[in-house]
């Protein structure tokens, strides 16, 4: 199993980034993809979550309006587009998989990949 995040980096507040969770080594269509964050000095956290069979999406209540997670089947890649940034987003954020059903709790997800720096800071 491979879950490799990127697209992370320094933006300013207010800005977009456009985060990029490239799966393998499992059956990517039938499962749950979730992104997580962990800030300096606290826990992990789930933020979004996407179902890969019928698209269907969770959003914490702080990223809702703002982050949209998305698939693509054919690449095997999950995205976590994300407006409006906010320096309380900045954080090294990581990609997840499970299976069906899954909402954002950690122990519900059976693997996760390297993390990808994002900065919001002016």
């Amino acid at each position: 199993v491979q879950l490799q995040a990127s697209g992370g980096g320094t933006v300013q507040p207010g800005g977009s980034l456009r985060l990029s969770c490239a799966a393998s080594g499992f059956t990517f269509a039938t499962s749950v993809i979730g992104w997580f964050r962990q800030a300096p000095g606290k826990e992990r956290a789930g933020i979004a979550r996407i179902y890969n069979r019928d698209g269907d999406t969770y959003y914490i209540d702080s990223v809702q309006g703002r982050f949209t997670i998305s698939r693509d089947n054919a690449k095997n890649t999950v995205y976590l587009q994300m407006n409006d940034l906010k320096p309380e987003d900045t954080a090294t954020y990581y990609c997840a998989k499970t299976t069906p059903p899954a909402r954002l709790r950690d122990y519900e997800y059976d693997y996760f990949g390297r993390g990808t720096l994002v900065t919001v800071s002016s």
